[in-house]
């Protein structure tokens, strides 16, 4: 067994995390829309997530989040003068536009990028492909930030490549990593890259949903994985059911999970569930036995509840072999349906051990669960160590990032606040002090 590890980088919530209703097929974000948020608290449960985790003996970073409301989108949809005049006309003219480019929806970093670990990539070195998140415009505007802050963190070129984001079209919608799970042996041997997409976008005869839209496109990961040099026979693609897209299952994070050789998903997850099963076993080889497919049944547990409880959106953590702890949201406890079955689950011979539940009430207001909220990165011993070690959780960042939070983050945010040209002035100042906090140099557009 080698060294290797996966480390899980968290998004940190920023100053201006509200609740718009901004995601059209997220049922959560849409039915807390117009809510007053908690941006202190919200950032506050993401770290004690984070801490508690690095406690437990997890490699735990922390991505940064972006300038918000963001001025350089609104100037090139033509707006002019100072900032102050700038976010009082697109307020009067647009409030809508103004929520999106106020929106912290960069915390989840799930949708961050696409990380293909050195073990699978030609050139051994861990591959980022920073995601269009075409769908969304409030997302759209994010992966050029996205892309400097990841370069910022994993910037040694001897152990890290970094790719621009594919065209932001339809036809190569790319959700990253909240539509890409990995399964292996050991994180730094090859592994099996599982790529799970919505519809195929230049084959309008094929299965599509009908009420929400398929955000992730097969060409997409398609495309992702020729550029992270990805060996055929070590990649599987899956189309999601298009049924439980319009039921608001908008990623496959939000129906499955999956960790080295542990797949959870439901049943009712994938378009065709037996052909899933037989790819992924035919890509693991001889030792089928050793991988194990843990599919949830409808009868146990209905889609409706998978959504609102956000059972699948969690996190699969191995600390030994055979040896997970699952990590769900506060919502599961409280859903009897989902905590019996989790309870069940926890007794029987898989690989899932022990259940831990922390309190992310207010990312999940917004539609996102444990699993949006981090990126996985899959590390050998040497590109542990080429991190920035500034980005890394432990007691003296964990006490350095609350009292940045305190310092900086307002307790309520209603969307009419978005106007207010004092939270943009907070949000800068906060973020300009974050990077020193986290050594990440100029990555904004307002410090260069």
């Amino acid at each position: 067994m080698s060294n290797a590890i996966e480390a899980n980088f968290d998004g940190l919530v920023g100053p201006t995390h509200n609740y718009s209703g901004l995601s059209f097929g997220n049922v959560a974000s849409f039915n807390n829309s117009s809510r007053p948020s908690n941006p202190k608290a919200a950032a506050k449960q993401g770290l004690i997530k984070m801490k508690a985790l690095a406690d437990l003996g997890f490699v735990q970073g922390v991505l940064a989040p972006h300038e918000r409301p963001h001025i350089p989108s609104l100037h090139r949809l033509g707006f002019t003068g100072c900032d102050a005049k700038i976010l009082e006309q697109v307020a009067k003219q647009s409030p809508k536009l103004l929520a999106a480019v106020s929106s912290a929806s960069c915390m989840w970093t799930a949708n961050a990028a696409t990380v293909s670990p050195s073990g699978d990539t030609l050139d051994g070195r861990v591959h980022f492909t920073p995601a269009n998140l075409v769908n969304k415009f409030h997302r759209s505007i994010e992966h050029e930030t996205t892309g400097a802050i990841l370069q910022a963190t994993f910037h040694d070129e001897k152990h890290f490549a970094h790719h621009q984001a594919l065209p932001s079209v339809d036809h190569f919608g790319d959700e990253g990593a909240a539509n890409h799970t990995r399964f292996c042996d050991d994180y730094g041997k090859q592994g099996i890259e599982f790529f799970v997409y919505g519809m195929e976008a230049f084959n309008n005869k094929a299965p599509r949903p009908r009420k929400f839209p398929a955000r992730h496109t097969l060409e997409a990961s398609q495309a992702v994985a020729r550029m992270h040099g990805l060996s055929t026979s070590q990649v599987v693609y899956a189309q999601q059911n298009p049924a439980v897209i319009d039921a608001g299952v908008f990623h496959n994070d939000v129906i499955a999970v999956g960790n080295k050789n542990a797949h959870f998903y439901h049943q009712e997850a994938f378009l065709n569930t037996s052909k899933m099963k037989q790819d992924l076993i035919a890509a693991w080889g001889e030792r089928s036995e050793e991988f194990h497919l843990i599919e949830v049944p409808s009868h146990a547990i209905s889609v409706e509840d998978c959504i609102h409880s956000y059972l699948f959106n969690s996190q699969l953590l191995s600390r030994g072999a055979n040896d997970m702890v699952l990590v769900v949201p506060g919502e599961c406890e409280n859903n009897p349906t989902v905590w019996s079955y989790l309870n069940s689950l926890v007794a029987d011979e898989s690989p899932i051990r022990e259940i831990k539940v922390f309190d992310l009430k207010q990312s999940m207001s917004n539609g996102g669960g444990p699993a949006c909220l981090r990126l996985r990165v899959a590390l050998n011993e040497a590109e542990r160590k080429a991190i920035n070690p500034a980005t890394l959780m432990n007691d003296a960042l964990f006490e350095k990032l609350n009292n940045w939070v305190d310092a900086h983050y307002r307790d309520e945010l209603r969307e009419a606040d978005l106007a207010d040209p004092q939270l943009l002035i907070e949000s800068r100042n906060a973020l300009d002090e974050l990077t020193q906090l986290l050594n990440l140099g100029s990555v904004y557009e307002f410090q260069q």
